[in-house]
């Protein structure tokens, strides 16, 4: 049974700066997608990713990232949506198409390129282990404050049950199928699944799979990451 993540990649990144699609950015030389994909490859527990990429950009897309997948796993690169849940749902229905033994789907983020390995092993192995929802997360470390429509605080949430949702998020197949078929809008796969009635679990994030979307983002990650981590 193969698991298969799928990278919506076909945003433009324009807060980024960079007049290329997001994904494709480099940080210190290597593109985001590249490193995000190397990354699934390298928890040992993916063997197939597909990427919904800029449909101008599919064979650029192609070449950046074949020869990434070990021996037995595979690169798929398809034409994306123009949202970002049209190119999940685009990249879903071609997994379930060609890979017909897909039992475990991922959805990563690529701006989320630094993910390590093992949180990567460690929502696939939830999942595994009977959960049919799971999502990486982090402990809120700010004060929240919620506010009405003309900025007043309305109220200040505890944080203490508060978390900050990272990717890979992780669910059984079938699963992630049925809260795209309900016609539910939300805005992450966890949240789609959520509102389809199903329990999301949670596992132990990490630091480095902050989401680079900014200039000072990317700054941030050129210099963590000088050293020539993935």
């Amino acid at each position: 049974m193969s698991v298969v993540a799928l990278v919506p990649a076909a945003g433009r990144g324009e807060r980024l700066g960079y007049g290329m699609p997001k994904a494709l950015v480099p940080v210190n030389g290597v593109p985001l997608l590249t490193r995000a994909v190397r990354g699934l490859f390298e928890s040992g527990q993916v063997q197939h990713v597909v990427i919904a990429a800029p449909p101008s950009d599919v064979d650029l897309v192609h070449t950046a990232t074949a020869s990434l997948a070990p021996a037995g796993g595979a690169v798929h690169v398809l034409s994306g949506g123009a949202e970002r849940t049209d190119s999940v749902r685009l990249a879903l229905e071609h997994a379930l198409r060609v890979i017909p033994d897909t039992s475990i789907v991922l959805v990563h983020d690529a701006a989320r390129a630094f993910t390590p390995p093992e949180v990567i092993a460690d929502v696939v192995a939830a999942v595994r282990g009977g959960y049919e929802a799971v999502i990486p997360v982090l402990p809120v470390a700010d004060t929240i404050k919620q506010v009405n429509e003309v900025g007043v605080v309305v109220s200040t949430p505890d944080r203490a049950g508060l978390r900050v949702v990272q990717t890979p998020q992780g669910f059984r197949a079938e699963t992630l199928k049925a809260a795209y078929c309900s016609g539910i809008a939300a805005t992450d796969d966890a949240g789609l699944v959520e509102k389809n009635g199903v329990a999301v679990h949670t596992v132990p994030g990490h630091a480095h799979a902050m989401k680079i979307t900014t200039p000072f983002d990317l700054a941030v990650a050129e210099a963590l990451f000088s050293g020539g981590q993935k």
